[in-house]
């Protein structure tokens, strides 16, 4: 299948109260192919009016008894309906991502959509365990019966990025949804299409009208209408740092909760013990896979120096296997990046690189597309903590490569920025592995693997990567207030 004629795709509207409405002033944002540089689809522009209208709904859906007083149960089953939608519907939502993403679609279906399948699964069992506990007081010595409640937040506001648009959905609205709240979902104006089609299948799936509304539009028009709302109880957001510091300034008015999953710089460090028959493709992939579009990419690469040139050669060789091409393409494995302006940011970064110093061994160019917003993978050698390429989140197919002499460098180079998300360590001691996954400041660290992300482990970032975390019990949790009951008896 090629791009998509414009008819496939109709012009998509917001969704309010379990109605699919035109935006208030009738504005629409044109939807571009990242493969071919074309518009295929518009949907609304969602003004500040429209925000309000949403959130109202989500205020009476979240206060009704239809959903306030339902069963834990059934709301399980809610959600396992929504898992097993997205999995009846896997073609169709990996083909939306795709066009609208500029991802391939064979990888969209492989990762994408069976993770947010998954995560709706996950957060459906947390519905009948969420609970409190019961508080042995000592107080005056009197008898007290003192216990804890675990109670829904209330309307969340979600906003999620272009990266990952219907998995970062997913990972927002189900534990939401499982905690008892309710949800205005803003997709990225970029990306939005797996979103509006989430949708319609939450609606299928027989949850509540009012329960999941989803406003389309533009961060600084229906982004900051949500997040400066009087009526929402929490923000959860993903996307850039700038953005999550804008937020948390926002919040303070009101004090609403909010939960921030940002930036990253994330380094994948080899030891000169490790696999490199794994090591190096992981390395690879770890920064490739999305063409680079992920917080947590291992953008950084620390090598010992003892097999600093074997790898690095390892690297360029497989970064020179990787297809790049249309994502509707089965064989492609590097895909356009979302926009012509996300690709001008990835070029200027590799000419500043080389103007540090850094050296370009791989890449660089568009891999010979004339069409589309396509960046070949690229390596940068001999990147020091110096350089911009070092320190600033490129979120590309672009990686820093840096050698050092010992495990205490190789530490104190991975904790050198004001990032601290992930990171990847490759050695084949164990010993090795458990003093890094001590040492290094990032919110989840992979050894000897990559690239594992499961709704059972928390997800989230030391520093200017973020605040809160996401899906496993600490997910679910955000949204969440604890209410302590003290009762005196006799």
């Amino acid at each position: 299948m090629s791009a998509a004629e414009p008819d496939q795709y109709p012009t998509r509207k917001l969704l309010i109260g379990g109605q699919w409405a035109d935006s208030a002033s009738r504005e629409q944002i044109a939807l571009i192919n990242p493969a071919n540089g074309e518009v295929f689809t518009h949907v609304a522009s969602a003004s500040e009016v429209d925000v309000d209208l949403a959130v109202k709904s989500a205020r009476q859906a979240f206060e009704s008894i239809s959903w306030r007083r339902m069963r834990p149960l059934d709301r399980g089953k809610l959600l396992e309906r929504v898992a097993q939608l997205i999995e009846e519907n896997a073609d169709e939502l990996a083909t939306l991502e795709c066009i609208d993403n500029g991802k391939p679609k064979h990888l969209a279906a492989a990762v994408d959509v069976p993770s947010a399948a998954d995560t709706f699964r996950y957060m459906a069992g947390w519905c009948t365990k969420l609970s409190g506990k019961t508080l042995p007081l000592s107080g005056d010595g009197s008898h007290y019966h003192a216990y804890t409640l675990r109670q829904p937040l209330g309307v969340i506001a979600a906003i999620v990025p272009w990266n990952y648009p219907l998995a970062m959905a997913a990972w927002k609205v189900a534990p939401a949804l499982a905690a008892g709240c309710t949800v205005v979902l803003k997709p990225s104006e970029i990306t939005p299409l797996t979103a509006l089609r989430l949708g319609e299948l939450v609606l299928e799936a027989g949850i509540p009208e009012g329960v999941l509304n989803i406003v389309t539009g533009y961060g600084q028009t229906a982004g900051q209408a949500l997040i400066s709302h009087w009526d929402v109880d929490k923000i959860a957001f993903t996307g850039s740092t700038a953005v999550g510091k804008h937020i948390l300034r926002s919040s303070a008015d009101d004090l609403k909760r909010v939960s921030l999953e940002l930036g990253g710089k994330s380094p994948t460090i080899i030891m000169p013990d490790a696999d490199l028959e794994q090591a190096i493709p992981g390395a690879a992939m770890s920064i490739f896979f999305n063409s680079g579009q992920i917080c947590f990419a291992g953008s950084r690469l620390l090598v010992h120096r003892d097999i600093y040139d074997v790898v690095v050669e390892g690297i360029i060789e497989v970064a020179k296997t990787l297809p790049i091409g249309d994502g509707m393409n089965p064989d492609t494995m590097i895909g356009p990046v979302v926009s012509d302006v996300q690709r001008k940011r990835i070029m200027d970064y590799i000419a500043i690189g080389q103007e540090e110093g850094a050296e370009l061994v791989a890449g660089g160019g568009s891999g010979g597309n004339d069409q589309g917003y396509y960046v070949e993978p690229t390596i940068l050698a001999n990147a020091s903590p110096g350089h911009r390429v070092f320190q600033e989140e490129i979120f590309g197919p672009v990686l820093a490569v840096t050698q050092f002499s010992d495990m205490e460098e190789a530490v104190t180079l991975a904790n050198q920025t004001r990032y601290g998300l992930g990171a990847n360590v490759w050695s084949q001691n164990v010993n090795t592995c458990h003093q890094f996954a001590d040492s290094l400041n990032a919110g989840t660290v992979w050894t000897n693997c990559y690239f594992v992300i499961d709704p059972a482990m928390p997800f989230g970032g030391f520093k200017e990567s973020g605040i809160g975390r996401e899906v496993g019990e600490d997910g679910i949790a955000m949204y969440t207030e604890s209410k302590s009951v003290c009762m005196k008896i006799g």
